[in-house]
């Protein structure tokens, strides 16, 4: 579908006040409620690579792009966008800035609306806009591209995103250990430390058969060096020195594995055994992220449900899955989202929740300028036909 038929649908539903439900990758489905009675405008076959200046690192794609599509596109000349979306062959360009995904690595790269410098969009009622462009300072005054980044959809229909990429770096190598007793807290104070910076680190606890890594008495770690290669070795060396003050006597490397390793610990919490589960993710400061992941811990272990915990040591986020047979599940799952959501405020539906999703709390404690947010609603989208319901800021959503 190209810009004018997107136009067109958009402008004849706004007429007729029909709703509109968007459709591209669907990875981050669970993270909103859904549109019901909607007319459907299917976005998946919106995937050209539209500019590419790899003499400049900036590169312009159709948001119907996915993210294992714009990796390999990149990768062709040494140059990547920190994505860093679960399951990137379905995750598109469109849905990872409607939801505002940030990734592991945010803390070194930035998160894709930090690299997103331009766009083009069509409003509820059709009409073609642009933002921003494709030169990497080029917007005085309110940059209006990152306006949508975490709207799901409901402002307006991203029709093309503007990034600037950066210079992939020339090795990967992920460090995986298994925890003895008692080094938990110390693994952690040393990865936090360690130089050169990790470019993601992950505490783990179960998602046995999802991540790589034997479990240990205190779980595992996860660690990625992204770097040059004149630096790996000595690199390697130092954390491996620093992971040995710690108490953890041996460390797998993976050179070669590296990335399937790093994607399959993105994909990690979108994946549920069944579907008898619930995945929340809740913000943390590092420094307090352990002690949130062992209450949210308690919590699921108090309604006797199986437990998977994933804790992003370098930017405090914490994934917790809980999940159960068909009846416990569908008997405690309502009263486990309100101790979850007592304790984590914050704490979002990243995925799962079967028939009682959309009676959960998907997003959390609503913030404080959520009467703004309605009214930039209200002004984008004055018939609210886009995504109805979906979003916490939408007047239909309860």
């Amino acid at each position: 579908m190209n810009d004018a038929a997107i136009s067109a649908a958009l402008a004849d539903a706004s007429a007729n006040r029909r709703p509109v439900a968007l459709r591209a990758g669907e990875v981050f489905a669970g993270m909103q409620r859904s549109v019901v009675d909607a007319d459907e405008l299917d976005l998946r076959g919106r995937r050209a690579v539209l500019e590419y200046e790899p003499r400049d690192l900036t590169i312009a794609v159709e948001c119907g792009v996915t993210a294992a599509q714009l990796e390999q596109t990149l990768r062709e000349r040494r140059q990547f966008l920190p994505l860093d979306a679960p399951q990137s062959v379905r995750a598109s360009v469109g849905g990872i800035l409607a939801a505002a995904w940030s990734g592991p690595r945010r803390h070194r790269y930035g998160r894709p609306r930090d690299l997103l410098i331009g766009s083009a969009f069509a409003l509820a009622d059709g009409t073609l806009a642009r933002a921003g462009g494709m030169v990497v300072k080029n917007v005085a005054g309110y940059d209006l591209s990152r306006l949508f980044v975490g709207s799901l959809g409901t402002l307006a229909v991203l029709l093309r995103a503007n990034f600037k990429a950066l210079p992939l770096p020339e090795c990967a190598r992920v460090f995986l250990a298994s925890l003895p007793a008692g080094t938990r807290e110390r693994a952690f104070a040393q990865v936090r430390n360690l130089r050169p910076e990790p470019s993601a680190a992950w505490w783990i606890s179960g998602f046995n058969h999802e991540i790589d890594g034997d479990p240990g008495d205190d779980g595992r770690i996860a660690i990625m060096l992204e770097c040059e290669s004149a630096l790996l070795e000595r690199a390697t060396l130092d954390w491996r020195a620093a992971l040995g003050r710690a108490g953890i006597p041996e460390t797998r490397l993976l050179d070669a594995g590296a990335h399937s390793a790093f994607s399959r610990l993105l994909d990690a919490p979108m994946q549920l055994p069944g579907a008898h589960a619930l995945t929340y993710r809740s913000p943390s400061l590092p420094s307090r992220a352990l002690d949130l992941a062992d209450a949210m811990a308690g919590v699921i272990d108090r309604f006797e449900m199986q437990r998977d915990l994933l804790v992003d040591i370098m930017n405090g986020d914490v994934t917790a899955r809980a999940s159960g047979d068909a009846a416990s599940f569908a008997q405690m799952v309502g009263m486990l989202d309100d101790a979850l959501h007592d304790l984590a405020p914050r704490a979002r539906i990243l995925a799962g929740g079967g028939d009682a999703h959309d009676r959960l709390d998907c997003f959390g404690l609503l913030p404080s300028a959520l009467s703004r947010m309605r009214a930039l609603k209200e002004r984008f989208d004055p018939h609210g036909i886009l995504n109805p319901g979906v979003a916490f800021f939408d007047g239909r959503y309860t």
